[in-house]
């Protein structure tokens, strides 16, 4: 089973500091990567980076704000003096702002042009910019795997979540585009795909799918779950699988696409 390990890689993680990406991380590390955690928030980063070590992995934690090209060159250059090089990026910084939904408190024409922008901002240049960065050493070194996070409102939007569906389907597209142009024009060796998770609880969505009063399903929880024919939430570990394949011989000849990881919520027509 060679053909999925990564030993000797050395993979970048934007937004490691979060549930998810923290996950990713620690599984990337599993599998033989020396992982660099990139977040705004270093200290959050340096604690993943901290569980990884205390498995035995080699992590380290850099502080980067992925909205600032002055911010990503500084942590590639930290990066590459410490590592000596980059083999794989996962754009992992992304989420979703309340206001940036409708709510029965806030509708469609009064959603604030600040809390959309803050979403395109972070999901759409949150990927972009540090594959400008990152993916410019695959193309000096005729090699390299890009990974981003999409999500199942790219395939469908979702009630309410109005901005966030639009950024993830932007994600999607720039996964296909950037997969063609980096073949085209930089190398056939570098690859770009992206996961598409189903739903997990995370921050950003725990408060449209859990009752505060109550603690129980929200009905909108209701309505994902029963689109979901294995009729559960998933977790954050269900998604390591899908990113370790991607980035791995495995998946060579895998370019351009988007992996759903949802409990075939995409599959399924509610019929």
């Amino acid at each position: 089973m060679n053909m999925f390990s990564l030993e000797g890689k050395v993979a970048v993680v934007t937004g490691a500091g979060g549930v998810l990406c923290a996950e990713i991380s620690k599984g990337l590390a599993k599998a033989g990567a020396t992982v660099a955690l990139l977040d705004l928030r270093l200290d959050m980063a340096e604690k993943a980076a901290e569980a990884i070590r205390a498995e035995g992995g080699n992590a380290a934690a850099f502080e980067c704000n992925v909205l600032e090209r002055a911010s990503i060159e500084k942590a590639k250059d930290a990066v590459m003096a410490k590592f000596g090089r980059v083999d794989i990026l996962l754009n992992g910084a992304g989420g979703n702002h309340p206001k940036g939904s409708t709510s029965d408190e806030m509708s469609f024409f009064d959603i604030p042009q600040d809390a959309v922008q803050w979403v395109f901002n972070l999901n759409i240049l949150g990927t972009i910019m540090p594959t400008q960065v990152f993916g410019k050493l695959f193309a000096e070194q005729d090699s390299g795997c890009v990974v981003n996070i999409s999500s199942m409102s790219a395939y469908h939007p979702l009630t309410r979540t109005v901005a966030y569906s639009a950024a993830k389907a932007g994600v999607t597209n720039f996964t296909e585009w950037m997969a063609v142009h980096f073949n085209q024009e930089y190398s056939k060796n570098i690859r770009v795909n992206a996961i598409a998770p189903g739903f997990l609880l995370t921050q950003q969505n725990y408060y449209l799918m859990v009752d505060e009063k109550t603690g129980g399903n929200t009905p909108r929880a209701e309505k994902v779950l029963g689109k979901t024919p294995m009729d559960r939430f998933g977790e954050p570990s269900e998604l390591v699988g899908g990113v370790i394949f991607l980035c791995s011989d495995a998946a060579k000849f895998v370019n351009g696409v988007v992996l759903p990881i949802d409990g075939g919520f995409n599959a399924y027509s509610g019929v």
